[in-house]
């Protein structure tokens, strides 16, 4: 019933069956089935649907706020629970992906640490596919991570952004001056990529298959290498996320990455699993998303 529960409330919040829908990643159908299941097992009527339109009922109204209390005190609860499992020795474990180039979750980690001077934090950086197989064995409780497979109920799916893709150039190279790429245009410019050795393969697969890209490929362990080799000319950086540092604004040049004149866009996500929820996870996530919503 708590699912139920809060399917209930993201309806009202969004005043919007289709909204709320969207909201919690499941179908229109789905979520008027499940306010209605709310509505059975309770025996009384909620919602008084007219048309496309609805509004509390006086029983609805009353439970719509009993039941944020309700929520908020499980919520609690959990943590204290929780807290009292792991004792002191609790150790808030986070991934983050080494090809990012903004700055949210450095700041995230910074307002946490302020607010929890005691939790010890351990990060961890990679690919999209370290972090993922690091979250799914348990080694890391949450991971700040791109989109690349269709969201799972065994996991939490927090979206936090969704960011045009770019690519970062050399400024002198005649590219710089195009106002935007396609894929296509830069088939004779070697593509820099950020990856351990280990997935290396994976990446270059995921770049063409996705972005297009059917240049040859370098790669560069971390970001400030690659972009050290695109001030060399070696090649260009696709890139998400963050302005360009101003320390490269005079050598590196910043463009929209399109496929077929049309941007490519990515979502970047929170990940955590949902039998892990609660305690410092889930305030790390809401201050993460926080300074996500500031960038905006």
């Amino acid at each position: 019933m708590l699912k139920q529960i809060k399917y209930f409330q993201a309806v009202v919040r969004c005043n919007s069956f289709s909204e709320a829908a969207e909201e919690c990643y499941i179908s229109q159908s789905a979520i008027s089935q499940q306010v209605q299941a709310l509505e059975r097992d309770l025996g009384v009527t909620l919602l008084k649907r007219e048309n496309r339109r609805f509004s509390l009922t006086p029983a609805g109204e009353h439970f719509y706020r009993q039941s944020l209390l309700l929520t908020a005190d499980f919520e609690r609860l959990c943590k204290e629970t929780a807290q009292i499992a792991h004792g002191d020795d609790f150790t808030l474990r986070i991934g983050y992906l080494k090809g990012y180039g903004g700055t949210e979750f450095q700041k995230a980690v910074a307002e946490f640490t302020a607010k929890h001077p005691d939790v010890p934090v351990d990060m961890k950086i990679g690919n999209h596919e370290d972090l993922y197989e690091l979250l799914r064995t348990n080694n890391v409780d949450l991971v700040l991570n791109d989109q690349r497979r269709a969201f799972s109920n065994e996991y939490v799916n927090t979206v936090l952004t969704t960011i045009d893709c770019n690519i970062e150039i050399s400024a002198r190279n005649p590219i710089a001056g195009m106002g935007y790429v396609n894929a296509d245009d830069l088939r004779r410019t070697p593509c820099i990529l950020i990856a351990s050795k280990e997935q290396q393969e994976n990446e270059q697969s995921y770049y063409r298959e996705i972005y297009g890209i059917t240049s040859s490929v370098i790669f560069a362990e971390h970001l400030e290498e690659a972009r050290l080799m695109v001030v060399g000319g070696k090649g260009y950086l696709p890139i998400e996320g963050g302005a360009l540092p101003a320390q490269y604004a005079e050598t590196i040049v910043r463009l929209p990455l399109c496929r077929n004149k049309t941007p490519i866009h990515r979502n970047y996500c929170a990940f955590w699993k949902t039998d892990n929820s609660g305690f410092y996870i889930e305030e790390f996530a809401e201050i993460l998303k926080a300074q996500f919503d500031k960038t905006e």
